[in-house]
């Protein structure tokens, strides 16, 4: 058989599969017709049984009720043969590679080379915009799939480029009720394309004999909101056009229905729109109402799930709307037996669960529930084969929910699996951790991570593990593979820069703000940093900036998390970005204001803050470094917008304490603000021990700390208030008196009495 022979084929048999679990309609063949020569004693169950074994890859089983997986395996099988003269050939091994991922469990590294070889591949297309763009969107796709979003994003990106393609989101003035008296600003996306417009012959079937074979668009029927946003202008510009695109292919038409039922799924008034539109999307996909060849044209181009993964997600859909038997008998249609033991578990029927389990892995079918359901003619003892793969994750299931005996379950199923089940150890590890007893989580979780890379769940709990027995290495490698393969994990990114303060310390202490959980795929540690000023002398500058660069890139995915700001603004001060605490400081008042007061504000933070502004000279022209105060952020003038808009938007609005109109004060004063200055200083001393003192209070040292902001304040009204009014006298006196009046009673007898006395008749003589 020659190379395009064997190309031509393997793509039929590629395309077969995918029109059987994907686009539709059912084929009308089946694989064993077309097997040349005798095949005796096949059958084609017995072919669906061994191709779902061999598509098992990496530790994780193939989905067992696959349509025709023999088509699948057989276009493999094809595409892996040497080729020397077929140039696309990787381009199609990229896109077995993708179709495969969706039939696994959960996904799996593929080889190096799949990805590898697709450089090669766009350089022999350079020439034709469109396939280059197709080429770096289908690559996209694959590492989208794989959650290597950022590498997903770059050839997303490159695609772009490679077409022309120019996008812009802004708004347009429109209504989205029926009620809407005034029009508001709506978010609206511009795009225009580079690409010539698709010529007559390849125009596709929709186009030509309507839009009848598109998918269903279910109507919202709703009482307030409007079918589509009315835009308010009339202008028919080609830009306004295409506010509202409207597809003309069957894939991506039902691709668009799909993600506005995923976007509506939450929302009250949509939900229901939602759930029908998924289910019409279902019911539509056997029909042939549109030819295969449009329904395949693009379906490499977008990620279009399966007929079983389309379903899962409506059940999912009834579950989230509390419709629990009816997402459990498409669960149980679907053989998903692990969701089909959440379905009983939610309904607190775990026996039940148990139940189906053991049957399973027992080969028997319970006539009443499974033989009926499925409408499948089985005698009760008949033996179904199960292949190591799904028994290893059925052994697994049964650990789930027989704690007392999880670790044989566990370890039954790796042995069945002949030691390549990446479920059963980290469930085996999730287990040992929760349990404290890291070495063993240790050991199996470096063997799970070992079999799928891919799942930074595993990786985190691992982190986690070598945190506690202060295996500081791996704990920042593990942690580090968890951002490269999802960098928007905050979480992650926050305990990296834990890991990293705390490696070169001679006894690091370390800490957990949260509980461990203990199930597989929920353990959990967010670790907080607790070292002083003495401690953090031999962490190394290199390590600091390393978890400062970690907490600055976790916190754009974790903007909430007051924790981590609090994290931040350490290492910001300990690394001398003071501009960066500043901004650290801001955000943790402003989530935490409102639940502990004045103790959301780091008062020792600030005052450093007001340091590094007033220790360089107020007047520009007397600085000794010329204009390096004034442009570096972290010092000086360069500082002062920060500080000040910390003080006077941030914090002063949400709490108020005395060492923060002091800190406020000496920031005023250091700008010859003296109004201001003397103000700030008089808050301070209202709300201050000698302000609040109230009669009757018999506390000694409390007095005499009060003693002393009184004669402070009398300073400080001696030094401004002659640069600000002629009253300050008076305004002095009237605080001595009145605090001298207030505690006479309790402290009349104190030594430091005197000096009272004796301020006021200094303030009475001057």
């Amino acid at each position: 058989m020659g190379e395009l022979v064997r190309l031509l084929v393997a793509i039929a048999l590629l395309h077969a599969f995918i029109q059987a679990n994907w686009t539709g309609p059912d084929l009308d063949v089946k694989p064993l017709e077309i097997i040349q020569g005798e095949a005796v004693g096949l059958t084609d169950e017995i072919l669906h049984i061994k191709a779902t074994s061999e598509l098992a890859y990496g530790g994780e089983p193939a989905y067992h009720l696959t349509k025709h997986p023999f088509l699948l395996r057989l276009a493999q099988l094809l595409l892996e043969s040497p080729y020397h003269h077929c140039k696309s050939i990787p381009w199609w091994r990229l896109r077995a590679t993708t179709v495969h991922q969706h039939v696994l469990d959960e996904t799996v590294a593929p080889p190096p080379s799949v990805l590898a070889s697709i450089e090669t591949q766009t350089e022999s297309i350079a020439s034709d915009p469109e396939l280059t763009g197709r080429l770096h969107l289908e690559a996209g796709l694959l590492e989208h799939t794989l959650s290597q979003d950022r590498a997903a994003s770059d050839y997303f990106l490159r695609a772009i480029k490679a077409t022309g393609l120019q996008y812009e989101l802004t708004g347009a003035l429109g209504k989205r009720t029926k009620f809407q008296q005034n029009d508001l600003s709506q978010l609206v996306l511009l795009a225009e394309s580079q690409l010539s417009v698709t010529s007559t012959s390849e125009m596709s079937a929709t186009e030509i004999n309507g839009p009848s074979s598109l998918p269903e668009t279910l109507a919202l029927n709703d009482d307030t909101l409007l079918e589509q946003t009315q835009f308010t202008t009339s202008d028919p510009n080609a830009e306004k056009a295409r506010v509202i695109s409207h597809p003309r292919n069957w894939s991506v038409h039902t691709m668009a229905l799909l993600l506005r039922s995923r976007l509506e799924s939450s929302r009250t008034r949509t939900v229901e729109r939602a759930t029908l539109q998924l289910q019409a999307l279902i019911d539509q996909m056997p029909t042939a109402d549109s030819s295969v060849p449009e329904r395949l044209r693009y379906f490499h181009d977008i990620p279009l799930p399966s007929k079983w993964e389309l379903e899962r997600e409506l059940a999912l859909q009834f579950l989230k709307l509390g419709v629990v038997k009816s997402a459990l008998e498409i669960f149980e249609r679907l053989e998903m037996w692990e969701e089909v033991v959440k379905c009983w578990g939610s309904l607190d029927k775990p026996e039940k669960a148990k139940a189906i389990v053991r049957d399973l892995l027992e080969g028997k079918k319970d006539e009443a529930e499974n033989v009926i359901i499925h409408g499948k003619d089985l005698s009760k003892d008949r033996r179904v084969y199960l292949d190591a793969a799904r028994e290893a994750k059925l052994w697994c299931l049964l650990g789930d929910l027989e704690p007392e005996n999880a670790v044989e379950h566990y370890n039954r199923a790796w042995e069945v699996s002949k030691q390549t089940s990446g479920r059963a150890m980290r469930s085996l590890g999730g287990y040992y951790f929760a349990r404290v007893e890291y070495d063993k989580a240790i050991d199996c979780l470096k063997r799970a991570v070992t079999i799928n890379p891919l799942l930074s769940r595993s990786w985190f709990i691992l982190g986690c593990a070598c945190v506690r027995v202060e295996r500081w290495e791996d704990a920042k490698d593990a942690f580090s593979r968890c951002v490269a393969i999802d960098d928007e994990d905050g979480e992650s990114w926050n305990n990296l820069a834990s890991v990293y303060l705390r490696m070169g310390t001679p006894k690091p202490r370390v800490t957990g703000t949260r509980e461990d959980q203990a199930t597989e795929g929920t353990g959990t540690d967010e670790m907080a940093l607790t070292y002083d000023g003495e401690s953090s002398k031999s962490i190394p500058f290199a390590n600091k900036m390393l978890a400062f660069r970690a907490l600055k890139q976790g916190l754009k995915y974790s903007y909430n998390n007051w924790r981590m700001w609090s994290n931040y603004m350490i290492v910001a001060m300990d690394v001398g970005e003071l501009s960066e605490a500043c901004r650290a400081l801001g955000r943790i008042v402003e989530e935490t204001s409102d639940k502990v007061g004045d103790k959301a504000v780091d008062e020792d933070v600030l005052e450093r803050l007001v340091d590094a502004v007033t220790r360089a000279p107020a007047s520009l022209g007397d600085n000794e470094n010329g204009d390096a105060s004034t442009h570096n952020p972290n010092e000086g003038h360069g500082l002062l917008r920060n500080v000040t808009i910390l003080l006077e938007k941030t914090i002063l609005p949400r709490v108020s304490s005395p060492r923060i109109f002091r800190a406020y004060a000496r920031l005023l004063t250091w700008q010859s603000r003296w109004e201001d200055a003397l103000k700030a200083s008089l808050d301070a001393y209202r709300v201050g021990t000698a302000g609040t003192m109230r009669r009757g209070e018999t506390d000694p040292a409390k007095w005499r700390e009060a003693v002393v902001e009184v004669e402070e304040i009398v300073d400080v009204l001696r030094n401004f208030g002659p640069r600000v009014s002629g009253n300050w006298r008076l305004q002095a006196h009237s605080i001595v008196r009145t605090f001298a009046g207030r505690t006479k009673e309790s402290f009349e007898d104190e030594p430091e009495w005197p000096r009272l006395e004796e301020l006021r008749e200094e303030l009475k003589n001057e």
